[in-house]
């Protein structure tokens, strides 16, 4: 079984403390939901786990990526082809997608898309999915979060999915739902605490005070995670995501 295990996760992101200490824990075959109001650290989050890359691959097609990826963790595939014309098929992507260069003249919703495709040819032990709701229409929703379902049922996938709603989780079962709140894990329950959310809100939990902006939390991510992170990230028994 593999754990992604977060303990005491902080970071400052263009001067301001975003993350104040956050612990959870993701493991094999469950799906862990993160929710919280606008400025709470969701997509800090997800950006300090996944490292946050700071280059661009114009012109590189999503075959010829996952060509390269696939070795690196493991899973090297004769056939990447015909497997990700498979995988498309499971999600609905048009095959002509496939040849374009990666994420270029692509919507909102078709880039999430495109994320779970990447997500079911590599297959990963555990995934960080921020926000794969944005842009989706229902039977497109429907259609990625069954494929993710999929993946924590047959391989053991564990998934970690930050949200802001809980429309994603209409659709994507959740085991454990975490209320993440001025950086903060305030709250941790069963999937029953999304549905007291959609009724309350956040108000009870300390998250009607003034929070920075959506706008203004992507400027400070634009800016770059500054220096003083102070996590502990630990994979159990070796593993990588």
């Amino acid at each position: 079984m593999s754990t992604l295990a977060v303990e005491g996760l902080r970071a400052r992101v263009g001067g301001k403390e975003v993350l104040r200490g956050v612990d959870l824990e993701v493991s094999s075959g469950k799906v862990h939901a993160v929710m919280g109001p606008n400025g709470s650290g969701k997509s800090t989050l997800a950006h300090v786990l996944m490292g946050r890359p700071g280059y661009e691959v114009p012109g590189v097609t999503v075959e010829a990526m996952l060509a390269e990826a696939l070795p690196a963790v493991g899973a090297e595939d004769a056939d990447v082809g015909g497997r990700l014309r498979e995988e498309a098929r499971r999600i609905g992507v048009d095959e002509r997608f496939l040849g374009r260069g990666l994420n270029v003249d692509l919507s909102g919703g078709e880039k999430k898309r495109n994320e779970i495709l990447q997500l079911g040819m590599l297959r990963p032990r555990i995934a960080v999915l921020d926000e794969v709701d944005s842009g989706l229409d229902v039977d497109a929703l429907r259609a990625v979060s069954r494929r993710v379902e999929e993946e924590t049922e047959e391989r053991g996938l564990g998934v970690l999915a930050i949200t802001h709603y809980r429309r994603l989780l209409s659709v994507l079962r959740a085991d454990v739902v975490h209320v993440l709140v001025k950086g903060r894990v305030v709250a941790t329950g069963g999937p029953e605490l999304a549905d007291e959310l959609e009724r309350t809100g956040y108000g009870a939990y300390g998250g009607d005070d003034q929070e920075p902006t959506a706008d203004q939390l992507e400027e400070a991510i634009d800016a770059g995670l500054d220096g003083g992170w102070e996590e502990r990230v630990v994979l159990d028994e070796g593993d990588r995501t």
